[in-house]
């Protein structure tokens, strides 16, 4: 748990930590968007990933990112990914293809296999874009680009500033929360409660006596975080200044167009069905 970095802050005066708030979320959107798009062949949506991932690694390195701390995000979903992997083989979306008999009566076909690959590969993608959002921008300075760019529908009388305040509160209480889990885990641990060992009912005992005081502790800090707005006089409904006001620099308008750059570049290679991998067969054919 301790491990755990997404929605931490970690500050660092780095190229990546100096760039606005506003630019990172949108490159993050735009990115994000990118992973979903499907090229000319399976290979190059393969070397698409690759390429992207290579550079989200230059981008963690920029700003002080681990590799660890990535694959340490990755822990929780492997379950989740063998759950899809075999959901995948039990239920493949095409029978048409290639496959390999397991055994007697039984076929994996590659595409099941190929299809999660995909998935692994995406979200590897987006949560090194998350960790990089979280671990370089300030929940506040967060906070203030949503609502920069959710100020258009104040002319529908959205609310704006409460709605990115509870997500950037939410951002925020990630890491809190998994601090409180790992200490009350502990504390249970010294109480002789066994959460790696035991037979499934114990497992299920474990379980509730870690997640009922955890919640109850989730409750009590919202209360308290309440209640210091309140006496802070916090007020969403009031007219509201800042304290830093965000500048868009050069540094930030050269991010951005990097980032429009590959946007550019992946429609390209999806509309015109360019097949990098093809052409380096026939090259070396």
């Amino acid at each position: 748990m301790t491990n755990f970095t997404l929605g931490k802050y970690v500050p660092y005066n780095s190229l990546i930590h100096r760039l606005d708030a506003r630019v990172k979320l949108l490159s993050m959107v735009i990115f994000m968007v990118m992973i979903f798009f499907k090229f000319a062949s399976i290979p190059m949506n393969f070397i698409v990933y690759g390429i992207l991932f290579i550079f989200m690694y230059i981008i963690m390195r920029i700003a002080h990112i681990r590799l660890i701390s990535l694959f340490n995000q990755m822990k929780p979903l492997w379950i989740m990914m063998l759950f899809l992997f075999v959901i995948n083989i039990l239920m493949p979306q095409s029978k048409d293809g290639n496959f390999f008999e397991l055994w007697k009566g039984f076929k994996i076909y590659y595409i099941s296999i190929i299809n999660t690959l995909y998935i692994v590969f995406r979200l590897i993608i987006m949560l090194s874009l998350t960790l990089v959002l979280t671990s370089s921008t300030k929940p506040l300075e967060l906070t203030g680009a949503l609502e920069w760019y959710m100020t258009p529908l104040k002319v529908i009388h959205f609310p704006v500033h409460e709605i990115a305040m509870t997500i950037s509160l939410a951002l925020r209480f990630i890491p809190t929360l998994l601090e409180e889990t790992d200490r009350i885990m502990k504390a249970q641990s010294s109480r002789g409660v066994d959460f790696e060992h035991g037979k499934f009912k114990e497992k299920i005992n474990a379980v509730i006596s870690l997640i009922v005081p955890l919640f109850i502790s989730a409750f009590q800090r919202s209360d308290e975080l309440a209640n210091a707005m309140e006496a802070r006089g916090y007020d969403p409904s009031a007219k509201r200044t800042r304290y830093r006001i965000s500048k868009w620099k050069v540094k930030d308008t050269i991010t951005l167009l990097i980032t429009l750059i590959f946007l550019g570049g992946t429609i390209c290679l999806m509309v015109f069905n360019v097949d990098l991998y093809a052409l380096i067969m026939s090259l070396c054919a």
